[in-house]
């Protein structure tokens, strides 16, 4: 039986390693064990070209870069991380393309397929036995003196905070043009449902079904306790603007980076792309949250 997906592209984990690396080797090892996988069932498999660059594997697989893949390829392969996982679902998100995420590692929240027994979840998958949800993203742009200077997606999170060895960073927030409130805190973080399992979560932001069309706004560290995490609608714009403190920055899922000055205005707003995600027959969300949380299963 023949894939239902001829043209696969497969990205894979190589940021922190060279090719004479062990950890190199080993991504090397793994997504040509992978690639000789989808080959047997019928798939065209391309690679990500800076994972065949730093993997060596451009000598065995055709390789393109990501606009290739997104004009060419009818799904995408991912192995690695959720940081691997965040990195090229923004850049494949305007192709609409399709993205299943193998862990090399530890369970993720949105790569959920464990390498050690991903030919079994794989291979129905690949036949059109698979679940689809879909992620919105977020826009965000740095306004300063009326001119865009930085703009970015994010699928996780927008967070703008101070530097390592400053003060608080001091924050002016509306919604909508309407003002919610000024923020003295460490930093700022606003999150989509995905991205409540991420760095809100450890502010105590609540978790987000990622059916619910919502912001998560969460201070962190502020200097009044009675600034607690807040749910806002999708369809709102939140604009975030620094009055105070110094080394300021907004990070985009914490792989994009802008340095603020004063008076800088962040606005996010929901992006018109999303981020399709396609998931083995049977997962679901909450299965996902007690594997990675480690949640008691036991019920009466």
């Amino acid at each position: 039986m023949m894939s239902k997906f001829r043209h696969v592209a497969l990205i894979g984990k190589y940021q922190s390693a060279t090719p004479s690396t062990a950890a190199a080797e080993l991504s090397r090892h793994v997504l040509q064990e992978i690639a000789q996988f989808l080959q047997a069932q019928g798939c065209e498999v391309v690679l990500e070209s800076q994972t065949a660059e730093h993997t060596g594997l451009h000598t065995l697989l055709p390789s393109m870069n990501v606009d290739g893949l997104g004009h060419h390829c009818d799904v995408g392969i991912v192995v690695g991380g959720d940081g691997t996982m965040l990195g090229i679902s923004r850049h494949l998100a305007k192709y609409g393309t399709p993205l299943i995420g193998i862990n090399q590692g530890r369970l993720g929240f949105v790569t959920d397929i464990a390498l050690d027994n991903y030919q079994q979840v794989l291979e129905p998958m690949l036949h059109g036995a698979y679940e689809e949800d879909a992620r919105p993203l977020m826009h965000a742009r740095v306004v300063r003196e009326g001119e865009v200077v930085f703009e970015a997606l994010a699928m996780n999170d927008v967070v703008v905070n101070r530097g390592g060895t400053s003060g608080m960073v001091e924050l002016r927030v509306e919604v909508d043009g309407l003002f919610l409130s000024n923020q003295r805190a460490d930093g700022l973080i606003v999150a989509t449902p995905t991205g409540s399992t991420a760095y809100t979560l450890s502010v105590g932001g609540p978790l987000m079904h990622p059916s619910i069309p919502a912001w998560l706004m969460a201070p962190i560290a502020p200097h009044t306790l009675s600034n607690r995490p807040i749910v806002l609608s999708d369809q709102t714009e939140i604009m975030m603007e620094v009055v105070g403190g110094r080394d300021v920055s907004a990070n985009f899922d914490m792989q994009s980076l802008a340095s603020l000055l004063h008076g800088d205005r962040i606005y996010v707003r929901r992006s018109e792309l999303s981020v399709r995600f396609l998931h083995p027959v049977g997962w679901n969300y909450f299965a996902t949250l007690r594997k990675k949380l480690g949640w008691n299963e036991g019920g009466y």
